[in-house]
């Protein structure tokens, strides 16, 4: 997985990265840019087939740059330590998961981006979670749960500590405290989502998650509209 400041996604080679965004931000895209045939007004002339994704899909191929838009590049480490983990205060740097090897990683994003991911949701289902599903192809069977990513519970876990430590603060009157507790109790929040140490996850092949998850992609959703018309003709 390799990220931006606050996107990510999975390197297949040839400067192409293949991400999820959500459906609303492609759009917005799409319509700020004229003529995309035009080399001119193309938002990327160097690559013909950047911006690729299906329809209904937020699953998108793009280039390394446009993928970056002039931010930084950082590498998210697996397979580290508890400790290290812990030591980490930014969530979404690191996880205790084990990555699989580069080309069935690769294999699974291609496939996404054919298959797309289901809707993105910020809290359960988002750019880091498809990352963390491509390289590890585990699945949380519990779907009303927090998702994958360090991303997520980092933005649960922080007001949560703050919260359960604002009572320590009549117990405790040094500030520096305080700030050791809270953040303590933020990094073991994070810890305990980790997809690495959960006891509720699977390995999921990638031409089974659609099942897992009830998902249809844009190409089964295309079909079941073909089909629907189909009837409404015939009756």
């Amino acid at each position: 997985m390799i990220k931006s400041k606050y996107h990510a996604g999975i390197f297949v080679g040839g400067s192409k990265v293949v991400h999820f965004r959500p459906e609303r931000n492609l759009k917005s895209i799409a319509e700020t840019s004229s003529n995309l045939d035009d080399p001119t007004s193309n938002p990327c002339p160097t690559f013909p087939d950047c911006g690729f994704r299906q329809l209904n899909s937020g699953v998108v191929l793009s280039c390394l740059d446009c993928f970056l838009r002039n931010g930084s590049l950082y590498c998210f480490e697996y397979e580290v330590s508890s400790s290290v983990f812990l030591t980490r205060i930014r969530g979404g740097t690191c996880t205790t998961a084990s990555s699989d090897p580069s080309e069935t990683v690769i294999h699974r994003a291609m496939y996404l981006l054919q298959n797309g991911f289901g809707n993105y949701d910020v809290f359960q289902n988002n750019c880091e979670d498809f990352a963390l599903y491509c390289k590890t192809g585990l699945l949380i069977q519990d779907s009303q749960g927090v998702g994958r990513s360090g991303q997520a519970s980092s933005i649960i876990g922080a007001p949560l500590a703050a919260m359960i430590s604002s009572p320590l603060k009549l117990l405790m009157p040094s500030p520096v405290g305080v700030a050791t507790v809270t953040a303590g109790m933020y990094c073991m929040s994070r810890y305990a989502t980790d997809i690495g140490v959960r006891s509720d996850v699977i390995k999921v092949p990638v031409e089974d998650l659609a099942v897992n998850l009830g998902w249809n992609g844009p190409q089964e959703e295309v079909a079941e509209n073909e089909t629907s018309d189909r009837q409404i003709t015939t009756t």
